[in-house]
């Protein structure tokens, strides 16, 4: 069953909260308005009329040009640790939640238009997106969510001639956001801190209402729930590091209550592997390097479960106590989702106590010698368990004499759990992908959308990425490492 844009099944949960939570605000127009790219794929699971993807309509009321019916533009509020420090006020300064959009199957998805205008919280920003930032988020969505990894997603791109004033002057751009829910640990920070707690048990409802239905209504439901925010992020900080995804600005209101990806800037996926990688020249301290992520992952929670403290008891040093016990289960959770995914992509099907020492040494091996982090991986499957040639892997190897050295130890822990290669090697491929989203790729798309308005390579980036773990014949060269000159692509806040 299809819908059309005029009668979208569509309503305003979030917004019939009310003026706490946020602010009624009607997006800016833009000028001229194109369509650049409409994500199919997405649409059609949303249950969009595919006739109406084209449509001007489309496009005008997905630049903010003109309302989707039943709407209510919605601008929420909410505040932040922005590294490290706290921001008593933030909330969606260049977006507007559209509404809540009810699936086929019934599921409520949050659209938000990205890059709309001001709002009230935009403080002197101009409340615009531009191209370059816009095609980032939209190309990441889809490489996160076909790993994978849970994510927001995004159903079209919009550009315009509008100027917007970055580091340069750029054009501006619109997404339109889709995610289950965008409530962020920074929407109950805000009222924790401004000493409003009777404002965080309408909000928690909510969350719960629409996304642990089960827990509704129970008498320990905030720390069920809170439970299982924790458990969601330590699982996702352990999706990230086995990928080599970078998100870049972890703050408080970039992490969601619902374990997404949540607010793509400056994020990478790294091509030589370092663990203490920074993937933003903003973050000059390295707070959110790849390998400091699951600990900040952590302190984020502990953040969260400080905002809800007057949910958790009336007493504070009861409620103080039942939030250490929903936190203390983090790190075992994070590293045996972690040890699971390193396990998996080393081939290993059985759990060993020596693992561990295994595929550390394989990490430090690929962190000295600063090789390619996913071809080293996917490669990996395409070693052989008898003594003799590794295949091409070596060959890519620029410390191999420590991959010789670890290499032995790798073939007898094969060899001892006795699973053919070519078995191995179909269950190695299935986590390990041939492609990523890497830096050089988006940056491609990036210039041909400001150039041309062309998004041709958004299409053909999309069709690798959709299907990250097959071979694609005619694609190898997106499974290579960049080029020397497009090594070291940087991205910034402002990206």
């Amino acid at each position: 069953m299809t819908f059309t844009l005029d009668q979208p099944p569509l309503d305003n949960r979030y917004a019939a909260l009310g003026p706490t939570y946020g602010s009624r605000v009607e997006p800016t127009p833009l000028q001229a308005p194109r369509l650049l790219h409409v994500n199919r794929e997405l649409a059609a699971e949303l249950g969009f009329e595919p006739a109406d993807l084209d449509s001007d309509a489309f496009t005008d009321i997905f630049a903010g040009n003109r309302a989707l019916p039943g709407g209510a533009p919605f601008a929420a509020l909410y505040a932040g640790h922005q590294f490290g420090s706290f921001v008593p006020q933030l909330g969606d300064g260049r977006a507007i939640l559209l509404g809540q959009l009810r699936d086929r199957e019934s599921r409520s998805w949050d659209l938000q238009l990205k890059g709309s205008g001001q709002t009230p919280y935009s403080r002197f920003a101009d409340g615009r997106a531009v191209i370059r930032s816009s095609v980032r988020e939209y190309l990441a969505g889809e490489a996160l969510h076909h790993l994978g990894i849970p994510t927001t997603r995004a159903l079209s791109l919009i550009v315009a001639d509008d100027r917007v004033r970055r580091e340069t002057i750029e054009r501006a751009a619109v997404i339109c956001r889709v995610a289950p829910s965008l409530v962020r640990f920074g929407s109950f920070e805000v009222f924790y801190y401004r000493n409003q707690p009777q404002h965080l048990a309408p909000l928690a409802d909510y969350v719960i209402n629409e996304h642990f239905g089960e827990l509704s209504g129970t008498p320990d439901r905030y720390a069920r729930w809170l439970a299982e925010v924790v458990r969601r992020t330590a699982q996702l900080m352990a999706q990230w590091q086995a990928v080599g995804f970078c998100h870049g600005v972890m703050n408080t209101d970039n992490m969601s209550v619902l374990g997404l990806t949540l607010d793509y800037g400056p994020y990478g996926f790294m091509d030589a592997f370092d663990a203490h990688h920074v993937c933003n020249h903003s973050d000059e301290g390295g707070r959110y390097a790849y390998d400091q992520q699951p600990g900040i992952g952590y302190w984020n929670c502990s953040r969260l479960l400080q905002a809800c403290l007057p949910l958790l008891a009336d007493d504070e040093n009861r409620a103080v106590e039942i939030a250490e016990s929903l936190l203390e289960p983090y790190g075992p959770i994070f590293s045996a989702a972690a040890t699971a995914s390193w396990r998996a992509k080393l081939g290993l099907q059985d759990a060993r106590d020596s693992d561990v020492e295994l595929i550390n040494r394989y990490l430090t091996l690929l962190h000295q010698s600063h090789n390619d982090f996913t071809r080293s991986f996917r490669l990996l499957g395409d070693v052989p368990m008898a003594d003799g040639s590794a295949g091409p892997l070596r060959d890519e190897m620029r410390d191999p004499a420590a991959f010789d050295a670890w290499l032995p130890d790798y073939r007898a822990r094969l060899r001892a759990q006795g699973l053919a290669d070519d078995v191995r090697r179909v269950a190695m491929q299935a986590v390990n992908p041939k492609y990523v989203l890497r830096n050089h790729l988006a940056q491609r798309a990036i210039e041909a959308a400001e150039r041309d308005n062309d998004g041709s390579e958004i299409e053909r980036l999309l069709t690798v990425l959709r299907r990250p773990f097959d071979e694609q014949p005619g694609f190898d060269a997106y499974a290579a490492e960049p080029p020397p000159d497009a090594r070291h692509i940087e991205v910034s806040c402002s990206s």
